[in-house]
């Protein structure tokens, strides 16, 4: 059974989606790719565990006390080459930043030199399901600039902030 609930942040209200089990989603209302894949009409309008779990922990990261996820399980439902470029965003720490390149080169030197572009890792970011925990709006171009965020570029500049980068 799927579940969702409202969380109101400093950013605007954030849609959490779940299961018994893991986080699904995580998307502004507002954003590109709302919902991603699923029929979110079909999910019940609900708290369970993961839900509470997810909101203590955005309120949290919203407060800037950096929280773990260790303690959550994130299950995005997307493509192989997705779930690996998702897989090296979680490995960026706060604070810290990498570029799309950074992403290619990580997955050429995991999985072989015929893995992708680097327009099929900006896809990849680009959809990807669980904004914040998955940590999409640390990608930035090459040149250091602040590419896009399917949540907004404002949005991205006061989650980068809020992390201490500047």
């Amino acid at each position: 059974m799927l579940y969702k609930s409202k969380y109101a942040s400093p950013l605007g209200n954030i849609l959490i989606l779940a299961d018994n089990s893991s986080v699904l989603g995580l998307w502004f209302e507002d954003q590109q790719y709302y919902g991603a894949s699923y029929s979110l009409e079909e999910a019940v309008d609900q708290e369970n565990r993961v839900i509470k779990k997810v909101k203590e922990w955005l309120s949290d990261y919203f407060d800037g006390r950096k929280p773990a996820k260790e303690h959550l399980s994130l299950a995005p439902k997307v493509t192989d080459f997705r779930q690996k470029v998702l897989s090296i965003l979680q490995t960026v720490p706060y604070g810290q930043t990498i570029t799309y390149q950074q992403i290619l080169d990580k997955l050429k030197e995991n999985y072989g030199k015929n893995v992708g572009s680097a327009r099929a890792v900006g896809g990849a970011v680009g959809h990807n399901p669980i904004s914040i925990m998955i940590p999409c709006h640390r990608v930035i171009g090459s040149d250091g600039s602040l590419t896009g965020y399917a949540g907004g570029i404002e949005r991205k500049l006061k989650l980068l902030t809020l992390e201490g980068i500047r």
